[in-house]
């Protein structure tokens, strides 16, 4: 049995304003949590960064059916989103894929902002 259905949407940082790993950390801590915190289907969502390279939504459905759902309608305005608007460019790879598996480690599975936020 398959784990998840997964969904990666990452920017590039490399030509992005000054200042916006901060901006998408405040967006991403301030706004966009709480957002997903409700999604149908949704199991988790990271947001990844590097800063200077590149920023990244990691979505894990339960299901195809609404990975697929969502993806379409995030393409379907992927310019004009937040993270588009942030950075100021549109995302530059959309990919779905396979969770092969989930592993909980001892620490256990936390939500909140990251060492970077502020």
């Amino acid at each position: 049995m398959n784990a998840g259905y997964g969904l990666s949407v990452r920017w590039s940082l490399a030509d992005a304003p000054a200042g916006v790993a901060q901006k998408l950390r405040e967006y991403v801590v301030g706004t966009s949590m709480a957002n997903f915190m409700f999604l149908d289907g949704l199991a988790f969502k990271t947001w990844r960064m590097r800063e200077g390279e590149w920023f990244e939504g990691t979505y894990v459905f339960d299901a195809a059916k609404d990975r697929d759902e969502f993806k379409e309608s995030f393409t379907s305005g992927a310019d004009t989103s937040p993270g588009s608007e942030i950075v100021g460019s549109a995302p530059i790879e959309i990919d779905d894929f396979e969770v092969v598996a989930i592993a909980e480690g001892p620490a256990g599975f936390r939500r909140g902002p990251g060492p970077g936020a502020s």
